[in-house]
């Protein structure tokens, strides 16, 4: 199987739906040695590809977070430069699940890239699952948090309820 392949198989079909995403996945979980293969796809022009590749490591992490360590630099390095919502809200997926995994170096970049995320995007998805990922590391960072209280705060007036909802329950628990 080659990456043509994957991106065959992840492409087509209402942008809305998984697709062929989850045989994509269970390939992967019976064939871990393909995930380079599927990573390429990632550089697909095509955003369906591009957000079905996303749902497929996020669906991997949480079965194998460990298996996914390779990729973190690019991930980091690499995938935080899509300009895409599916690739920037799937992100704050994988580094909350590959979290453990994170070297301090890497922790501090993927906390750039979310706090980046947090202050340049404005889809709503993106939105809350970056204050969500970067409300559970502020438990334990005290900087991390200073910085994200007077953010929650200005999104805790978001037009959109979701976020509003979402920013007002993390400043709670904050």
């Amino acid at each position: 199987m080659t990456s043509g392949t994957f991106e065959s198989m992840l492409s087509g079909g209402h942008p809305n739906s998984l697709g062929r995403t989850l045989e994509v996945v269970e390939i992967i979980l019976s064939e871990p040695d393909k995930l380079d293969e599927l990573y390429s796809c990632y550089s697909s022009s095509d955003e369906v590809v591009r957000l079905r590749t996303s749902s497929v490591f996020k669906r991997i992490s949480e079965k194998h977070s460990d298996w996914l360590a390779p990729f973190i630099d690019r991930f980091i390095d690499e995938v935080s430069n899509i300009n895409q919502a599916s690739a920037q809200w799937t992100l704050a997926i994988l580094f909350n699940n590959l979290s453990k995994l994170l070297s301090t170096r890497q922790l501090a970049k993927a906390t750039d890239v979310l706090k980046r995320n947090l202050c340049s995007n404005d889809d709503w998805i993106v939105l809350n699952f970056t204050m969500k990922t970067l409300g559970t590391w502020s438990e334990s960072n005290q900087a991390l948090k200073r910085w994200l209280l007077p953010e929650l705060n200005k999104l805790s007036k978001d037009r959109r309820k979701s976020v509003a909802r979402n920013a007002k329950k993390l400043l709670g628990k904050l």
